[in-house]
Protein backbone atom coordinates (compact mmCIF):
# COMPACT_ATOMS: atom_id res chain seq x y z
CA UNK A 1 0.00 0.00 0.00
CA UNK A 2 1.46 3.40 -0.74
CA UNK A 3 1.71 6.39 1.12
CA UNK A 4 -0.89 8.32 -0.41
CA UNK A 5 -3.54 4.90 -0.03
CA UNK A 6 -2.66 5.32 3.82
CA UNK A 7 -3.36 8.73 3.72
CA UNK A 8 -6.94 8.88 2.04
CA UNK A 9 -7.61 5.57 4.45
CA UNK A 10 -6.93 8.05 7.60
CA UNK A 11 -9.01 10.53 6.77
CA UNK A 12 -11.86 8.85 5.81
CA UNK A 13 -11.60 6.61 9.49
CA UNK A 14 -11.33 10.18 10.86
CA UNK A 15 -14.63 11.71 8.95
CA UNK A 16 -16.42 8.45 9.74
CA UNK A 17 -15.48 8.86 13.65
CA UNK A 18 -16.43 12.48 13.81
CA UNK A 19 -19.96 11.21 11.89
CA UNK A 20 -19.70 8.77 14.77
CA UNK A 21 -19.34 11.21 17.51
CA UNK A 22 -21.83 13.52 16.19
CA UNK A 23 -24.70 11.09 16.16
CA UNK A 24 -24.22 10.21 19.40
CA UNK A 25 -24.47 13.72 21.03
CA UNK A 26 -27.86 14.05 18.74
CA UNK A 27 -29.00 10.82 20.27
CA UNK A 28 -28.17 12.23 24.21
CA UNK A 29 -30.72 14.09 26.05
CA UNK A 30 -31.22 17.70 26.02
CA UNK A 31 -32.70 19.80 28.51
CA UNK A 32 -35.92 20.91 27.87
CA UNK A 33 -36.34 24.57 29.42
CA UNK A 34 -39.63 25.60 26.67
CA UNK A 35 -42.08 22.59 27.46
CA UNK A 36 -44.42 24.19 24.64
CA UNK A 37 -41.82 23.61 22.05
CA UNK A 38 -40.65 20.06 22.90
CA UNK A 39 -42.77 17.13 22.87
CA UNK A 40 -42.07 14.70 25.28
CA UNK A 41 -39.76 12.74 23.38
CA UNK A 42 -37.62 15.75 23.22
CA UNK A 43 -38.65 16.87 19.79
CA UNK A 44 -39.01 20.32 18.36
CA UNK A 45 -42.59 21.23 17.57
CA UNK A 46 -43.70 24.00 15.64
CA UNK A 47 -46.17 26.14 17.04
CA UNK A 48 -48.60 28.31 15.39
CA UNK A 49 -47.95 31.92 15.68
CA UNK A 50 -52.14 32.42 16.24
CA UNK A 51 -51.88 30.19 19.36
CA UNK A 52 -48.61 32.16 20.97
CA UNK A 53 -50.66 35.30 20.88
CA UNK A 54 -53.75 33.81 22.08
CA UNK A 55 -51.29 32.78 25.27
CA UNK A 56 -50.74 36.64 25.44
CA UNK A 57 -53.57 37.93 25.73
CA UNK A 58 -54.47 39.54 28.92
CA UNK A 59 -57.39 37.61 31.67
CA UNK A 60 -60.57 39.19 32.25
CA UNK A 61 -59.29 39.74 35.85
CA UNK A 62 -56.21 41.36 34.94
CA UNK A 63 -58.13 44.28 32.20
CA UNK A 64 -61.09 44.49 35.23
CA UNK A 65 -58.12 45.47 37.60
CA UNK A 66 -56.48 48.40 34.57
CA UNK A 67 -59.97 49.57 33.74
CA UNK A 68 -60.45 49.98 37.57
CA UNK A 69 -57.52 51.67 37.76
CA UNK A 70 -58.11 53.95 34.89
CA UNK A 71 -61.41 54.83 36.23
CA UNK A 72 -60.21 55.66 39.71
CA UNK A 73 -57.05 57.56 37.58
CA UNK A 74 -60.17 59.82 35.94
CA UNK A 75 -61.98 59.94 39.33
CA UNK A 76 -58.84 61.60 41.16
CA UNK A 77 -57.86 64.23 38.11
CA UNK A 78 -61.30 65.14 37.86
CA UNK A 79 -61.57 65.87 42.06
CA UNK A 80 -58.17 67.44 41.61
CA UNK A 81 -59.25 69.62 39.12
CA UNK A 82 -62.41 70.87 41.55
CA UNK A 83 -59.87 71.38 44.09
CA UNK A 84 -57.96 73.67 41.98
CA UNK A 85 -61.21 75.32 41.04
CA UNK A 86 -62.40 75.84 44.31
CA UNK A 87 -59.67 77.24 45.62
CA UNK A 88 -59.34 79.98 43.27
CA UNK A 89 -62.74 80.53 43.76
CA UNK A 90 -61.69 80.99 47.71
CA UNK A 91 -59.15 82.86 46.89
CA UNK A 92 -61.10 85.14 44.95
CA UNK A 93 -64.02 85.19 47.20
CA UNK A 94 -61.41 86.33 49.86
CA UNK A 95 -59.87 89.28 48.26
CA UNK A 96 -63.11 90.64 47.22
CA UNK A 97 -64.16 90.85 51.24
CA UNK A 98 -61.00 92.17 52.64
CA UNK A 99 -61.93 94.62 49.76
CA UNK A 100 -64.94 95.11 50.91
CA UNK A 101 -63.83 95.38 54.81
CA UNK A 102 -61.31 97.81 54.14
CA UNK A 103 -64.13 100.09 52.18
CA UNK A 104 -66.18 99.74 54.76
CA UNK A 105 -63.59 100.50 57.56
CA UNK A 106 -62.82 103.54 55.62
CA UNK A 107 -66.53 104.30 55.45
CA UNK A 108 -66.92 104.02 59.36
CA UNK A 109 -63.49 105.94 59.88
CA UNK A 110 -65.01 108.68 57.78
CA UNK A 111 -68.80 108.52 59.36
CA UNK A 112 -66.94 108.82 63.12
CA UNK A 113 -64.83 111.89 62.08
CA UNK A 114 -67.57 113.34 60.16
CA UNK A 115 -69.35 113.59 63.33
CA UNK A 116 -66.85 114.40 65.69
CA UNK A 117 -66.37 117.43 63.60
CA UNK A 118 -70.03 117.94 63.86
CA UNK A 119 -70.59 117.64 67.59
CA UNK A 120 -67.42 119.98 68.18
CA UNK A 121 -69.22 122.31 65.37
CA UNK A 122 -72.61 122.46 67.18
CA UNK A 123 -71.03 122.73 70.58
CA UNK A 124 -68.86 126.08 69.43
CA UNK A 125 -72.54 127.13 67.94
CA UNK A 126 -74.05 126.93 71.60
CA UNK A 127 -71.16 128.67 73.13
CA UNK A 128 -71.76 131.44 71.09
CA UNK A 129 -74.35 132.97 72.72
CA UNK A 130 -72.49 132.57 75.81
CA UNK A 131 -70.03 135.18 74.09
CA UNK A 132 -72.57 137.41 73.35
CA UNK A 133 -74.03 137.86 76.72
CA UNK A 134 -70.69 138.26 78.05
CA UNK A 135 -70.28 141.05 75.04
CA UNK A 136 -73.62 142.24 76.61
CA UNK A 137 -72.67 142.23 80.49
CA UNK A 138 -69.46 144.41 79.46
CA UNK A 139 -71.54 147.16 77.55
CA UNK A 140 -73.59 147.73 80.23
CA UNK A 141 -71.13 147.67 83.04
CA UNK A 142 -69.40 150.62 80.95
CA UNK A 143 -72.63 152.73 80.95
CA UNK A 144 -74.13 151.52 84.09
CA UNK A 145 -71.35 150.27 86.90
CA UNK A 146 -74.03 149.36 89.69
CA UNK A 147 -73.28 145.79 91.27
CA UNK A 148 -77.49 144.67 90.23
CA UNK A 149 -76.36 145.52 86.71
CA UNK A 150 -73.21 143.86 86.47
CA UNK A 151 -75.30 141.00 88.65
CA UNK A 152 -77.85 140.78 86.28
CA UNK A 153 -74.96 140.28 83.21
CA UNK A 154 -73.16 137.43 85.00
CA UNK A 155 -76.21 135.63 85.74
CA UNK A 156 -77.30 136.00 82.71
CA UNK A 157 -74.14 134.54 81.24
CA UNK A 158 -73.80 132.10 83.19
CA UNK A 159 -77.83 130.54 82.46
CA UNK A 160 -77.12 131.06 78.58
CA UNK A 161 -73.65 128.81 79.06
CA UNK A 162 -75.62 126.20 80.97
CA UNK A 163 -78.41 125.99 78.56
CA UNK A 164 -75.27 125.28 75.76
CA UNK A 165 -74.35 122.80 78.09
CA UNK A 166 -77.32 121.31 77.70
CA UNK A 167 -77.77 121.44 74.03
CA UNK A 168 -74.93 119.35 73.65
CA UNK A 169 -75.64 116.98 75.92
CA UNK A 170 -74.78 118.04 79.52
CA UNK A 171 -76.24 117.81 82.38
CA UNK A 172 -75.64 119.03 85.98
CA UNK A 173 -75.91 116.52 89.13
CA UNK A 174 -78.56 117.14 91.27
CA UNK A 175 -77.53 118.08 94.68
CA UNK A 176 -79.18 119.76 97.66
CA UNK A 177 -81.77 118.11 98.82
CA UNK A 178 -80.40 114.79 97.17
CA UNK A 179 -79.09 111.17 98.73
CA UNK A 180 -75.79 111.57 98.99
CA UNK A 181 -74.56 109.25 96.46
CA UNK A 182 -70.11 108.57 95.94
CA UNK A 183 -70.68 107.63 92.33
CA UNK A 184 -71.95 111.45 91.61
CA UNK A 185 -70.70 113.30 94.57
CA UNK A 186 -67.95 114.23 96.78
CA UNK A 187 -68.30 114.97 100.19
CA UNK A 188 -65.88 118.08 101.17
CA UNK A 189 -67.68 118.41 105.01
CA UNK A 190 -70.08 117.12 107.37
CA UNK A 191 -72.63 119.23 109.41
CA UNK A 192 -75.40 117.55 112.03
CA UNK A 193 -79.41 117.75 111.20
CA UNK A 194 -82.23 116.05 112.37
CA UNK A 195 -82.65 112.49 111.64
CA UNK A 196 -85.15 113.27 109.01
CA UNK A 197 -81.59 114.92 106.73
CA UNK A 198 -79.05 112.63 107.85
CA UNK A 199 -77.22 111.59 104.77
CA UNK A 200 -78.86 114.15 102.37
CA UNK A 201 -76.79 116.69 100.66
CA UNK A 202 -76.92 120.16 102.53
CA UNK A 203 -74.85 122.46 100.67
CA UNK A 204 -73.30 122.68 97.21
CA UNK A 205 -69.75 123.36 96.74
CA UNK A 206 -69.20 123.30 93.05
CA UNK A 207 -71.49 121.86 90.46
CA UNK A 208 -71.02 118.05 89.01
CA UNK A 209 -71.75 117.31 85.39
CA UNK A 210 -73.26 114.43 83.64
CA UNK A 211 -72.62 113.73 79.61
CA UNK A 212 -74.97 111.12 78.92
CA UNK A 213 -73.98 107.73 81.49
CA UNK A 214 -70.48 109.33 81.82
CA UNK A 215 -69.66 111.66 84.86
CA UNK A 216 -67.63 114.35 83.89
CA UNK A 217 -66.97 115.41 87.53
CA UNK A 218 -68.71 114.68 90.46
CA UNK A 219 -70.24 117.42 92.35
CA UNK A 220 -68.38 118.79 95.61
CA UNK A 221 -71.19 119.09 98.59
CA UNK A 222 -71.78 118.98 102.65
CA UNK A 223 -73.65 116.14 104.18
CA UNK A 224 -75.83 116.20 106.90
CA UNK A 225 -75.11 114.21 109.50
CA UNK A 226 -78.40 112.91 112.47
CA UNK A 227 -77.62 114.76 115.61
CA UNK A 228 -77.05 112.33 118.80
CA UNK A 229 -79.75 112.24 120.63
CA UNK A 230 -79.16 113.26 124.70
CA UNK A 231 -80.05 109.93 127.46
CA UNK A 232 -82.76 112.69 128.34
CA UNK A 233 -84.33 112.50 125.27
Amino acid sequence: MSWFSKKKMSEQDFNEEEIFEENEMDTQEIPVSDKRRFNESGERVKIDVKDEKKEKQKSPEVIKLENELKDERTRRESAEAKLVGVQAKFDEIKKQMERETQEMRTRMQKTLEDRAKQGQFNFLTALLPVLDNLNLAIDASEKDSSFEHLLEGVKGTARSFEQALVNVGVEAVPTTGAEFNPELHEAIDMVETDADDDGKITAEYSRGYKFGDKLLRPARVQVGKARAQSAGE
